[in-house]
């Protein structure tokens, strides 16, 4: 007799899928990994910055353990932001924190609050600590925040919100953020996921910081995979007031974050001229995107990140059989059907090369797949 391990609710989870890796479209479709783009997983397509390798390259000894406690790279992030260290929670990666926050803040039969087509990881986390998801439709592709307010029940004890969001690329501005954080109620945690924020432009940006100071529910959470180009080495960070951040400093695993992840942030995080020409070639790039989205009468969603999500045809098959069509031309995007969007794709910001690449890609997948 068969023996099933472990409880229903974990069980019920299909695994997080990431973007394909190139070597596995090579091996696939029988191309030369040199020649395959992939702008599947919102990768800063500079790669990382030069200061972040030599400072890798410096370690001393990797054969001992990092500082648990992250000293070095606590101070970089108190200097930067003006929060003390007791506020600041390292992660394995943004996802690290999202989910010790849902194992630190949710009991098994209690509810999170996330919205429809928000970051995959939110269902997961709830799904992985027993909770119950009150998924909020969407407005427009983004978050409806008066709708979520309301989604509240009395053993809500989390609420995500992504801000830009992804996989749409929605923003919502500063000012509406801080209203809903006014009426939330104070037991209810929120998590404003901010993996994206330095993409945003002049005038969209907003002192989520300076919030934290003032709602001690409030934890802020930002990444340095995307702008300052270290996603292989996983690390992020939360920002929170101290009785956040204490809950998540007791479970999180003791070395979370990696000796050279942590000498690569510590350098990254002071070199602006690289995340000024990461948004500069963002900013380039999504116009060249969307100029040609809109020559090819493709509907997209207007993103804040770095990527925008395009839809590819009128029935749910649409997504996938581009996206193959694209895969056998060595172009990597992201399908969105797990999402609940089938006939969109979400297609990552390259280079200028890539994005030309990729755009004349698409041309020909489209004419093929609807011929």
């Amino acid at each position: 007799m068969s023996h099933s391990f472990g409880p229903d609710y974990i069980r019920a989870i299909a695994p997080y899928q990431g973007g394909k890796p190139i070597s596995e479209v090579a091996r696939e479709f029988g191309l030369d990994e040199s020649k395959i783009v992939k702008l599947a997983s919102n990768e800063n397509p500079l790669g990382m910055p030069e200061s972040a390798r030599k400072a890798m390259a410096a370690v001393a000894d990797a054969g001992r353990y990092p500082d648990g406690n992250g000293f070095e790279l606590k101070a970089a992030l108190t200097a930067k932001y003006g929060v003390p260290a007791e506020w600041i929670t390292l992660g394995n990666g943004s996802n690290d924190i999202l989910e010790l926050a849902a194992r630190a803040f949710v009991q098994p039969g209690q509810s999170v609050v996330y919205a429809e087509y928000s970051f995959a990881v939110y269902p997961l986390a709830t799904q992985a600590v027993g909770a119950r998801s009150l998924v909020v439709k969407a407005k427009n592709y983004g978050h409806d925040l008066e709708a979520m307010l309301d989604a509240i029940e009395d053993d809500t004890r989390l609420v995500f919100i992504a801000n830009p969001n992804n996989p749409t690329g929605t923003f919502i501005p500063g000012p509406e953020v801080e209203a809903f954080l006014k009426r939330v109620p104070p037991h209810v945690v929120v998590v404003l996921d901010e993996a994206y924020t330095e993409f945003l432009s002049e005038e969209q940006r907003y002192d989520s910081i300076a919030w934290v100071a003032q709602y001690p529910n409030l934890l802020v959470t930002r990444s340095m995979s995307k702008v300052y180009g270290l996603a292989g080495l996983r690390i992020g960070y939360g920002i929170a007031q101290a009785g956040i951040t204490d809950l998540l400093n007791r479970i999180r695993q003791p070395f979370n974050v990696n000796i050279f992840a942590q000498a690569a942030a510590i350098a990254a995080l002071a070199d602006d001229d690289f995340v000024k020409r990461s948004a500069q070639i963002n900013a380039d790039g999504y116009c060249q995107l969307t100029m040609a989205f809109d020559e090819m009468g493709l509907p997209y969603v207007l993103s804040s990140g770095n990527f925008v999500l395009v839809k590819v045809g009128d029935d749910d098959g649409a997504g996938a059989r581009v996206n193959l069509a694209l895969l056998k031309q060595g172009i990597i995007v992201r399908p969105v059907g797990n999402y609940g969007l089938p006939q969109w794709l979400r297609i990552s910001i390259g280079l200028e090369e890539e994005n030309d690449l990729c755009i004349a890609a698409l041309k020909k997948a489209l004419a093929e797949t609807r011929a």
